[in-house]
């Protein structure tokens, strides 16, 4: 009996929280229908991003670069793509 109630019970938590994440998906689309939804901000300017590449191409390493941004590596190598 108490391994139907933990089935029953874990179900029905997975099903609250499947409605949870689609009221949450829904809620994002509409408020970026409306507009005041952009996402995370660029973790560099466009000024930033062009000195990056220039000095990425330029053969400074990828750690030093990513030092003198205040950013990862892995940010580094996304915005060098």
């Amino acid at each position: 009996m108490a391994q139907l109630m933990l089935s029953v019970m874990g179900a029905f938590a997975e099903f609250e929280r499947a409605l949870l994440r689609e009221r949450q998906r829904e809620g994002i689309a509409l408020a970026k229908q409306r507009g005041v939804y952009w996402g995370r901000k660029k973790a560099l300017t466009v000024d930033q991003v062009q000195a990056l590449r220039q000095r990425a191409q330029a053969g400074k390493a990828k750690t030093a670069l990513a030092k003198v941004f205040g950013i990862s590596r892995e940010t580094v190598y996304q915005y060098l793509r």
